[in-house]
């Protein structure tokens, strides 16, 4: 089967986009699918794939899988990557629109220059940090902030929090010794979440500025992570060291996002997603 396919980044997390508006895929493919184009030896090499499809309650609708077959419920760079192609390709014609993602619907808004998307902007939503939306093991606090958490024999505190898909973050002196490979994929399988968790660290600069670090559910260091810098910056300010209402710059391995949480609850996130490759893939079930 030939499937046309678009590469796709969003500060270097790059996904191959497969565009369901003009392809039609059966259900039972898509997991096998997923692992096929992500594998870098025997595919083309991604984090995952993501389905841009037609939606009965938003402009659009976007699925992601990661690059072991799992579907997932939110990516933030492939929201915004996912708003550049639809934009770009006419899917929608409007600055500002709706996309459908397995855990909500999102706003997002572009800024086009000669109808090339530069910038875009996505409402993420209001974050859910009841312990049981997570979803994570234990009492049912309202509130999972700055909590003692052994792993490997060693105490740490961790704030976990649910963007769409769940997130534990770790704060750290400096995110260069951050034990990102170490403690990542430990923590992800953890047993007190039963549904897996990303990983990230993060380093507080100041109330304005973080730097960032992640291990992604289901496919490991990835260059960046839009729903996890959306929960650092949360966790960041239910750890009083950011604001609410404030924008945070967030220095992700593969580049800057913007994120602000503002006075409604909401968590904004601004940044950029360009195109890498177009072609067609050649699967063999």
């Amino acid at each position: 089967m030939e499937i046309p396919f678009i590469k796709m980044h969003g500060l270097g997390n790059n996904y191959i986009y497969i565009d369901l508006f003009q392809f039609n895929i059966e259900e039972e493919l898509l997991s096998d699918l997923a692992q096929k184009v992500a594998n870098v030896n025997t595919g083309i090499g991604s984090d995952g794939m993501i389905l841009m499809h037609p939606s009965e309650k938003a402009d659009l609708g976007m699925r992601i899988f990661n690059k072991d077959g799992s579907e997932g419920k939110s990516c933030g760079n492939g929201l915004r990557c996912t708003a550049k192609y639809a934009y770009e390709h006419g899917i929608v014609t409007k600055e500002k629109f709706t996309i459908e993602t397995r855990a909500n619907i999102v706003e997002a808004e572009v800024t086009a220059n000669d109808e090339q998307v530069e910038l875009i902007t996505i409402n993420m939503g209001r974050p859910e940090l009841r312990r049981v939306h997570i979803p994570m093991m234990g009492s049912d606090d309202p509130e999972v902030i700055s909590e003692p958490f052994v792993i490997n024999g060693e105490e740490l505190e961790v704030t976990a929090i649910s963007m769409g898909n769940p997130h534990v973050v770790f704060f750290v002196d400096s995110i260069e010794a951050a034990p990102l490979y170490e403690l990542g994929p430990i923590v992800e399988k953890d047993p007190r979440f039963p549904e897996g968790v990303n990983v990230e660290f993060i380093e507080v600069i100041s109330s304005n500025e973080l730097h960032f670090r992640v291990w992604e559910r289901g496919s490991g260091v990835t260059q960046a992570c839009g729903t996890g810098a959306c929960a650092a910056v949360v966790a960041a300010t239910l750890n009083h060291h950011c604001n609410k209402n404030e924008a945070v710059v967030v220095h992700l391995a593969g580049g800057d996002l913007t994120i602000k949480w503002d006075e409604a609850g909401d968590v904004w996130m601004t940044g950029g997603a360009e195109i890498i490759a177009k072609g067609v893939f050649q699967y063999v079930e």
